[in-house]
């Protein structure tokens, strides 16, 4: 019998490369955690690709012909201003989407990572200060008031560096499923000071599969929404921050950009279990989002 193919895994920013800001290299924890996981066989179960956009403004030639490629799944960090993605990196990136590979986009506060509007379908499930506002104004405010030059929204959910407790909504998607758990899910991810917003758009196999708690309101708020596999596309994932996934938040001493000037906590270090959890979660979504 032939042995199974890995995963193949795209890690992509929508930056160039840039060593003072979130670049690719900051999430380099993913990328090794994914690349280490092995087959009962001992043959790997991913191959992964990690890689910055090319020039700012012009049609990237990975993003832009995505679905000629040979990649089964992209995981997008949107780090960007808004201006991230081109109008032809969004159409191949929803081409590969609408052929049933799967997706995963994050991105962080404000308008950080607004490009992604332009994508099909998973684009509705990101809402921005000034792009694709959520509809409810009671959500059109401040949380985290720590930080004054950030607007909504920007949901609290702990420092950098510690983790919060999420809620498991209704039955427990399979990207969080952790049997070595009590509970049988996944109970931890890394917190962040000013969290994104996003929703399950109504009439698209969509739902909040997990909600965290902010620390300064007390509003609970969607930290990811799981897009179900249809005859139009593949499965995809709506992440509230890409702060679950960089390395400063499972290891401060990982390093920042300079830009980050909120204090950091350490939970990450001292609590075990949340980074185990963290750690299931990433490879969960990599399985699930292959069908695997």
């Amino acid at each position: 019998m032939a042995a199974m193919q890995p995963i193949k895994v795209l890690l992509q920013t929508t930056i160039q490369a840039t060593e003072n800001d979130w670049s690719i290299a900051r999430f380099g924890r993913l990328a090794r955690l994914l690349r280490e996981q092995r087959a009962p066989g001992g043959a790997p179960v991913f191959e992964v690709t990690a890689r910055d956009r090319s020039v700012a403004g012009t049609p990237d030639p990975v993003l832009s012909r995505l679905d000629a490629g040979n990649f089964d799944e992209l995981w997008l960090f949107a780090v960007d201003v808004g201006d991230g993605l081109t109008s032809e990196d969004c159409q191949g990136i929803s081409r590969f989407l609408e052929s049933g590979r799967g997706l995963m986009v994050t991105r962080d506060h404000m308008d950080l990572g607004s490009s992604v509007c332009g994508l099909a379908g998973i684009g509705k499930a990101h809402h921005f200060h000034t792009k694709n506002v959520d509809p409810d104004p009671t959500h059109q405010t401040i949380d985290d008031r720590a930080t004054t030059y950030i607007s909504w929204p920007n949901y609290h959910s702990g420092a950098n560096g510690d983790y919060q407790q999420i809620r498991i909504c209704g039955s427990t998607h399979p990207v969080l499923v952790e049997t070595q758990s009590p509970t049988g899910a996944i109970r931890y991810l890394p917190s962040h000071p000013h969290e994104g917003s996003v929703s399950a758009p109504a009439g698209d196999s969509a739902r909040v599969i997990a909600t965290g708690i902010s620390k300064t309101t007390a509003r609970e708020f969607p930290l990811a929404v799981a897009f179900e596999a249809t005859a139009s596309h593949g499965r995809a994932i709506a992440q509230s921050t890409f702060h679950h996934f960089a390395d400063y938040n499972w290891d401060t001493s990982s390093g920042a950009p300079t830009f980050v000037d909120e204090p950091p906590g350490s939970a990450m270090r001292t609590e075990p279990q949340a980074l185990r959890d963290t750690h299931r979660y990433a490879i969960n979504v990599a399985l699930w989002l292959a069908h695997a």
